[in-house]
């Protein structure tokens, strides 16, 4: 479904009432924090992710090494109807093209040691990055955890559980020069070696709702923090990932490539990074810097923020809101949206795991993938608006919205 990422309430000025940097991207609102469960140590899922070809939808996945079980299955599938009907020399064709086809799945699935490499991850606060920070320090990785505030719970939390190897780094990625303390102390620390991997995951999702009552402070600041930020971060510490000839890996979003409903600003926000990252894997390719998306579905972390951060977001809508709009959408609409987004933790995954494992494999396989999509239907949600008419989309889209709109409050009058 549809939310992605994460962020306790941390008093960020951007707009009122808007939770902090701490994503992302199984952005669903929920007041309750994200328990990450470990993931197996150095196992990679490789079934939630893909290689694209670098269009910004699904297009066609070209890397067999990463399509996992479901490409074998259909390949045995289509290569057994083929036997029946075809002459034994096409039938060899289609078998030597199946064996490449598992060989390029196992090539695929190695893993580069460890030994020490330093990563940085920006909004460690809380959900996807702090289970991140958390998961790669146990893999042995020294990391670097940008946090919004670093004497809030959730640094706290990353120095008492985590190793020596962890430092945790100030870091607002809207503040230029806070970007800039967090790369002067990464370059003491890491010296020669160089930095191996820059995890852009910070972000933030505002309050969800119609584009049209979205207030313009709130597609400002998920621009702000969700694309702007990851691309200051991105340009600051490039010099240390053309050194180690690393990865770079951005937290996008399921929203960031397919519609939905009431996440035009955070949706837009990620569309902007997804399309920056397909850029920067041309560009940075002969670098041998290799950049990965990730685009995850719907997990329960609190990116959303909390009834009280809703409760005044709704109060600077309605006091903004021209007469005419008010009346069309009816303020009932607007006032039980905290009750409607509610509704969507339940349809959240609460274990993150599945997003530890792919950004584990995009910072140490040796052949990362372009896309992961981890999460329930993401895959299929993809499939479908690359292969099928976007009317008939749009209307199975609509379709859903309507029918849990209508089941928790009922549409605008």
């Amino acid at each position: 479904m549809a939310f992605e990422e994460k962020e306790p309430e941390t008093g960020r000025k951007v707009s009122p009432g808007q939770p902090g940097q701490g994503e992302e991207e199984g952005d669903e609102p929920s007041g309750e924090p994200a328990g990450p469960r470990e993931a197996p140590v150095r196992q990679v899922d490789l079934h939630s992710h893909r290689e694209g070809s670098g269009a910004i939808i699904l297009c066609k996945y070209k890397s067999p090494g990463q399509l996992g079980s479901r490409v074998v299955c259909l390949a045995a599938l289509w290569g057994g109807a083929c036997l029946l009907s075809l002459s034994l020399f096409w039938s060899l064709i289609l078998f030597s093209l199946s064996c490449f086809l598992l060989y390029m799945l196992s090539s695929g699935q190695e893993l580069l040691p460890v030994d020490g490499k330093a990563v940085l991850v920006t909004g460690s606060d809380s959900g996807f990055g702090h289970g991140l920070a958390k998961h790669l320090d146990k893999l042995g990785f020294t990391v670097f955890a940008g946090v919004l505030d670093e004497n809030g719970s959730g640094a706290e939390e990353l120095r008492r559980s985590c190793s020596k190897r962890l430092s945790v780094l100030q870091m607002d990625v809207t503040n230029q020069q806070q970007i800039k303390d967090a790369y002067s102390k990464v370059v003491e620390k890491v010296q020669d070696k160089g930095l191996w991997a820059v995890i852009n995951n910070a972000g933030i999702l505002c309050f969800p709702m119609d584009g049209e009552l979205i207030p313009m402070a709130d597609y400002k600041a998920c621009m702000a923090v969700n694309f702007f930020g990851a691309v200051e971060v991105t340009k600051t510490f490039l010099p240390l990932l053309r050194k180690s000839k690393g990865r770079l890996v951005n937290i996008s979003s399921l929203g960031g490539v397919f519609p939905l409903q009431q996440m035009a600003a955070y949706g837009s926000s990620k569309a902007a990074l997804t399309m920056f990252s397909s850029v920067m894997r041309l560009e940075l390719s002969k670098w041998g810097v290799k950049v990965s998306v990730i685009l995850p579905g719907g997990f329960r972390t609190s990116i959303g923020g909390t009834s009280e951060s809703w409760d005044k977001k709704m109060q600077v809508v309605l006091d903004h809101l021209p007469p005419e709009v008010q009346e069309d959408y009816g303020r009932d609409y607007i006032l039980e949206q905290k009750n409607f987004l509610r509704s969507f933790k339940f349809s959240c995954n609460p274990d993150i795991t599945p997003v530890m494992r792919v950004v584990e494999h995009a910072v140490s396989a040796k052949s990362p993938s372009a896309f992961y999509e981890p999460g329930r239907d993401v895959y299929m949600s993809l499939l479908m608006a690359s292969f099928v008419p976007t009317s008939v989309v749009d209307y199975f889209s609509k379709k859903n919205y309507t029918v849990v709109r209508s089941s928790v409050l009922g549409m605008p009058k």
